[in-house]
């Protein structure tokens, strides 16, 4: 399978955008690479660039990037908001799949040791990269900022890992880069309805790890305490892996509190969203919108959209993009420019064979490509989809239950069982295209070679395989499609009697799956040689059948209770 690692380069340039476009446009001269965001802003004169591809094409790209900024990009005429110390500040490289953090950290440092030595900018690696604990916070690495950068590279004790350490004029053009290997880190901005700086530190300090430093008497102004060693002693904020500063940004005419989450895992976005809007209300101020910088894991807002509608109660039981929705709404995403999903969203950016899938069509252009000379998709796919009908009807149930007036302390038991009903119309919904892709399997598996006794071996062997499998895909609809007829009998037994002719539609639509998904697991049993393997499938199915129309039965009965009582 494919690695993929993500490379995030933060550049010293926001105002010029055709030095900005010229940057970031050299990374997809490399073949296999994709840039997928562009983020400039004015105000902290930094844009961030985000593009993905296997780790060696990566590498390359961030080699060149880092080369073009060096040459358009002059820091001794650099002024902007954020802390920064070169022409590309940063190049953090995120694993994103099919590769550890092991082998993303020495992807790093192949890069810095190139960069280093080839373009004689200093480097220091922090995060994950680091090789020592002081240097992986980026923020030791940074210290001093560009102006204090010939005084840090002479000192022995922040020697650059890589590069020159002598502050020379071409260090004087480009400045440091610092590189690492890291995980996803999310770069979040939160508006507030100020224009001033320390209140919106005030509220930062509540949140991010490092806190406030401790002070005698008047917290702001009063002598602060150190410990033994004469550091400042601190009291800790909220949440863990969250670094955060406040400032004013003139563009948009409001402060803002500037988040990095390094560890979404240990401090969800959302959480910290919540939080900054409770300590901001405490001084009389007041959340407007927040904006999120470069692109994020679609498991941030999933999980955001999710956390509000819960706070609402209401279910969560609906389409992801339905949920990501609330999240936008809820966070403010759009308050300062328009946030598309679709645009911002990694996942949505790299899954490039979406357009290629049968739900992915429209209803119509799906039906006349059902109807076509084409032999699939064929009874299997529509099978697995007649499924996900029933699926959805058992989930609409739920969701009107949830949201049935009187039933409000009933909502969240009508949204498990939406979940339960989502995530099987998912499952039968993806059986849709792996049907016809295993009918494509096996005509392609027909198409091999036979011209000698080796090449038919090999023919018959692939052709086993893929009979086997498409007698799989429609056993896993059967089996898929038994477990959400005790949703929809559940129902129509408990939910909302005004719908409960759509759960005995579901329970048809189910059934009906079920029994043409069986249909083509016999017709692929007749050409699969295991014969021991087919009587075992076929025994199954036989049995899941059954359970289905006991279940169809049941839930008939019930419809016509509750319709004529």
């Amino acid at each position: 399978m494919k690695q993929l690692i993500e490379c995030v380069p933060n550049i010293s340039e926001g105002v010029d955008l055709k030095k900005i476009n010229e940057i970031a446009n050299i990374v997809e001269t490399i073949k296999g690479v994709k840039l997928l965001n562009v983020d400039p802003g004015k105000a902290t004169n930094r844009t961030v660039i985000t593009f993905v591809g296997e780790p060696k094409e990566v590498v390359e790209a961030a080699f060149l990037l880092i080369k073009k900024a060096q040459n358009l990009i002059d820091m001794s005429e650099h002024r902007g908001e954020h802390p920064r110390m070169g022409a590309t500040d940063v190049c953090p490289l995120v694993p994103i799949s099919n590769i550890s953090m092991e082998e993303v950290v020495k992807w790093a440092h192949v890069l810095a040791e190139k960069v280093g030595n080839e373009l004689n900018i200093p480097i220091y690696c922090y995060e994950d990269a680091a090789f020592s604990e002081e240097r992986k916070n980026l923020a030791n690495c940074r210290s001093g900022e560009y102006e204090g950068l010939g005084e840090k590279i002479a000192d022995k004790k922040w020697k650059p890992d890589f590069g020159p350490s002598k502050f020379t004029e071409s260090i004087k053009k480009s400045g440091a880069t610092a590189i690492s290997a890291r995980d996803f880190l999310v770069a979040y901005n939160i508006n507030l309805n100020t224009t001033s700086t320390r209140k919106a530190n005030s509220v930062a300090f509540d949140i991010r790890e490092a806190g406030r430093i401790k002070r005698e008497g008047n917290k702001i102004s009063g002598k602060i305490i150190n410990d033994k060693k004469g550091n400042p002693l601190r009291t800790p904020g909220l949440f863990k892996s969250v670094k955060g500063i406040g400032w004013y940004i003139k563009e948009y005419g409001v402060a803002q509190i500037s988040y990095n989450l390094t560890d979404i895992k240990t401090s969800p976005l959302h959480e910290v969203f919540d939080k900054t809007c409770e300590r901001a209300n405490l001084r009389g101020l007041r959340v407007t919108g927040s904006e999120l910088i470069g692109l994020v894991p679609k498991k941030v807002l999933v999980d955001a959209g999710k956390f509000f509608l819960l706070k609402q109660n209401r279910s969560i039981g609906i389409d992801e993009k339905e949920i990501i929705n609330i999240a936008i709404k809820s966070l403010g995403l759009n308050e300062l420019s328009p946030f598309k999903m679709e645009e911002r969203i990694i996942e949505f950016m790299i899954d490039d064979q979406a357009n290629d899938k049968l739900i992915d069509l429209s209803l119509k252009d799906f039906c006349y490509e059902t109807a076509s000379e084409s032999p699939a998709p064929g009874g299997g796919s529509i099978s697995a989809y007649c499924g996900a009908m029933g699926a959805a009807l058992a989930t609409m149930v739920a969701n009107l239950s949830a949201n049935k007036r009187g039933w409000d302390d009933r909502w969240e038991e009508f949204s498990q069982w939406a979940e339960k009903g989502f995530e099987f119309q998912k499952q039968l919904l993806f059986l849709v295209d792996e049907d016809t892709n295993a009918f494509n399997q096996i005509m392609e598996s027909f198409k091999l070679p036979k011209e000698n006794q080796e090449d038919i071996n090999k023919r018959n062997i692939a052709i086993q395989k893929a009979t086997k499998n498409a007698i799989l895909t429609p056993f896993k609809v059967m089996e898929t499609g038994l477990l959400l007829m005790d949703v929809i009998k559940k129902m129509a037994e408990i939910g909302n009697p005004n719908s409960i002719t759509d759960a005995c539609v579901a329970a048809f639509c189910t059934r009906s799956a079920i029994r043409g998904a069986f249909l083509n697991v016999k017709i692929n049993c007749l050409d699969y040689d295991d014969k021991a393997f087919i009587n075992k499938i076929e025994n199954n199915g036989d049995k899941i059948l059954n359970e289905a129309l006991k279940f169809e039965e049941d839930i008939i009965e019930i419809t016509n209770k509750v319709m004529y009582s």
